[in-house]
């Protein structure tokens, strides 16, 4: 028997083996577990190196752990509002959301998402706006900056916020900078060095054993969470680099949608923080009143802050959409760079058009990763079958993840429409219960159609077959996607 013929039945036992651990031993959704199978029967050695890099789960163990939580009270106060809901007595600033409370009940329920009444809330489209005021805030910052983000990159805009924040440690604020180890894979290790000596602390999400080789290819950090002095909060979907700025010429200008928060809504997304830090850095946070400092805000927004993991027991930030979906009424407009939906929101997105609701789908009109562009357009074909509006994006490149439905209720947060933001990523996302804000979202949306192309079915139906055929292969990997 030869070596070769010896290799060859040791990848057959082992493709074997495997095959029946993917069916019988991890908890996957049954459109994973094919795609899987297929990767592992039809190229058997790249398959099984494909599979260890893409295909560790993650069981439903408890990563995220901060001994002085009770100290905050959300457990109670969650379950105050809880009864609240029950009695029907829960007092939301807007009359017109009541409707939603059972949508305010079951995050609560599932995440412990306290409902906070005095925010506001100021919206951004533009990355330049956006950095601007960040890097305001932080100058004007006196205790601590908390900041998480995936992308982290070493060039103009990410060198000056770096420095910004050393000139901050060296007065003495508490800065702590947590980034995600692969989706700022190629920060050189020198990038936070004058940070680190100025006394700011950073730490790496689910880090490389390897030096430059991270296999943990999902369950990435995909949150983008800025706190400062524990009053003022940002969340949305810019990352830190100079793409976000429009300065890279493959994308050009960059749309994205990102929140600045004043209010009690900020307490959530320090708990988030400090739930994420003391995950990943070996110096953990302990309480301290001065991250939950009395916030005098004159806002009037309510917010819900929701968190989502493969941790998780539940899909807390899809099943949020779905039953914003399910709520609809008139209207509902979405935008997302990736849209590679599940059965469940799909359908209840199918439902909602068959009933009358104007369904608006908005995406980039130009990839960022290949094979999730031609997922997403596979998919958009369902929905225009069913008589959804498409819009593609021509202003560059959109990367915003909003959903806004009737004018009333809206989500904006890290969270992709796909598999990969719905089970293998850690997101978080604020819902919003403000007709006042919806209605801005509303208008910015159709600021946004005015720089767009609607797809008709017409067009989707007359594309060439190699489209068609790039459409078929990535749908077949989407779950894995």
């Amino acid at each position: 028997m030869t070596i070769i013929t010896i290799l060859l039945a040791f990848f057959f036992i082992l493709n074997f083996i495997l095959s029946g651990a993917v069916i019988f031993l991890e908890r996957r959704n049954i459109g994973a577990t094919w795609a899987w199978l297929l990767v592992l029967l039809f190229i058997p050695v790249a398959g099984f190196i494909i599979y260890l890099v893409f295909g560790q789960n993650l069981s439903r163990r408890r990563i995220f752990y901060w001994k002085d939580q009770e100290k905050i009270g959300i457990k109670e106060i969650a379950h105050r509002q809880i009864e609240l809901l029950r009695n029907n007595s829960f007092p939301f600033h807007d009359e017109r959301t009541v409707q939603y409370k059972e949508l305010v009940y079951m995050l609560l329920v599932n995440d412990d998402a306290i409902m906070s009444h005095d925010n506001e809330v100021e919206i951004f489209i533009d990355g330049e706006d956006k950095f601007r005021s960040l890097f305001e805030d932080i100058k004007r910052a006196n205790d601590h900056i908390h900041l998480v983000y995936y992308i982290v990159r070493n060039d103009s805009l990410g060198q000056k916020l770096v420095e910004l924040l050393t000139e901050k440690a060296k007065e003495g604020v508490k800065v702590r900078f947590l980034y995600d180890d692969m989706g700022s894979r190629k920060l050189p290790r020198k990038f936070f060095k004058e940070l680190i000596e100025a006394g700011g602390e950073v730490a790496a999400f689910f880090p490389a054993k390897i030096p430059m080789l991270n296999l943990r290819v999902n369950f990435r950090n995909h949150r983008k969470l800025a706190i400062i002095d524990g009053s003022i909060g940002y969340i949305g979907g810019f990352n830190i680099g100079d793409e976000y700025l429009g300065l890279d010429k493959k994308f050009g200008y960059w749309r994205d949608t990102h929140l600045k928060i004043t209010g009690k809504a900020v307490y959530a997304m320090q708990t988030r923080f400090v739930l994420d830090w003391n995950q990943a850095s070996a110096k953990e946070i302990r309480y301290k009143e001065s991250f939950f400092p009395d916030i005098q805000s004159v806002g009037y927004t309510d917010v819900q802050i929701v968190s989502s993991g493969p941790d998780s027991e539940w899909e807390q930030i899809k099943n949020g959409y779905i039953k914003m979906i399910n709520e609809a009424k008139k209207y509902i407009y979405m935008q997302t760079p990736y849209f590679i939906p599940d059965d469940s929101l799909l359908n209840a997105l199918k439902i909602a058009i068959l009933s009358g609701v104007d369904v608006r789908l908005m995406i980039p009109n130009k990839p960022d990763h290949m094979f999730v562009y031609w997922a997403t357009y596979s998919n958009v074909g369902e929905l225009l079958k069913t008589g959804a509006k498409v819009y593609i994006y021509e202003n560059g490149f959109i990367h915003a993840k909003m959903l806004v439905v009737d004018g009333k209720i809206a989500t904006v947060g890290t969270a992709n429409i796909d598999n990969r933001s719905f089970r293998l990523n850690f997101e978080v996302n604020a819902f919003l219960y403000s007709h006042h804000l919806s209605k801005r979202l509303e208008l910015i949306y159709k600021a946004d159609m005015e720089k767009s192309r609607e797809l008709t079915l017409e067009d989707y139906l007359q594309r060439p077959k190699s489209i068609r055929f790039k459409e078929s292969v990535s749908r077949l990997l989407s779950p894995i996607l």
